[in-house]
């Protein structure tokens, strides 16, 4: 079957063929559709990597916490229920029921429950890296900074963590390219993202194999720019001897 790439210049509405394949004034092409769609998947990917990156950092670092075993059971407790419940699950608890326990959550936008159910669902997964990280580092790191009369929230900040988010920022890599595909799941709750519209529009046009290409390089695309942009952090945020070159994730 031949391909016929015409399918994205298309008008949604009475399927003419419009001159440039961009819609002008009240007619919409696919094309516009689907550049649409990336930007929410783009929108809803990041932000919700904002989030996990936050809640991750966190959680992760109160399960580091010495003489605080509270701290670190609630750390745990984080981990498990976030890491053990399945993401579309979540989504579906984070949209239908949570609001019916939280009363003004019903007036939050599908957006911002898809964010927060895939955000706190990586945060857990990010706590593991970071507890990894600081926990990969000398001993000596931590006496050196109490001996110098830091409290603990001090060196943390100027001694473990600056050193233990480099070495994680591998994993971190993979975690953010994961959470551009673990946004497909925001079409279970009508976020119109590329999964949505992969679906959508293949039945509306029959031509799913097209659709389903062009979303592919989408979602390839978006993957392999953060790729690159961990890869340069990681490259600028070296310290010589610390870690191994050819550590990084993708490769350079």
């Amino acid at each position: 079957m031949a391909m016929d790439w015409q399918v994205f210049c298309k008008d949604t509405l009475d399927g003419e063929v419009v001159a440039g394949c961009f819609g002008h004034g009240k007619d919409i092409t696919y094309l516009d559709w689907l550049l649409s769609a990336w930007g929410w998947t783009v929108s809803v990917s990041l932000t919700a990597l904002v989030v996990a990156l936050i809640a991750g950092s966190v959680i992760g670092v109160i399960r580091t916490v010495p003489d605080r075993p509270w701290l670190v059971r609630f750390g745990n407790a984080w981990v498990e229920l976030f890491r053990n419940i399945p993401l579309l699950v979540q989504i579906f608890l984070w949209y239908f029921v949570v609001p019916a326990l939280v009363p003004p959550m019903k007036n939050f936008p599908p957006f911002i429950l898809v964010v927060l159910a895939l955000g706190l669902f990586t945060s857990a997964r990010i706590a593991e890296q970071v507890r990894a990280g600081i926990q990969a580092l000398p001993r000596g790191q931590r006496y050196a900074g109490m001996a110098l009369g830091f409290t603990t929230p001090q060196y943390y900040r100027y001694v473990l963590l600056p050193m233990a988010y480099r070495i994680i920022i591998p994993p971190l890599t993979s975690e953010s390219m994961n959470i551009f595909k673990n946004s497909a799941v925001a079409f279970a709750v009508s976020i119109p993202e590329l999964t949505l519209y992969a679906l959508q529009v293949g039945e509306e046009t029959a031509r799913p194999i097209e659709v389903y290409i062009a979303v592919t390089i989408l979602y390839a695309i978006s993957a392999l720019a953060i790729n690159r942009v961990f890869a340069w952090i990681e490259k600028r945020a070296r310290v010589p001897g610390f870690v191994a070159a050819g550590t990084g994730a993708g490769g350079h």
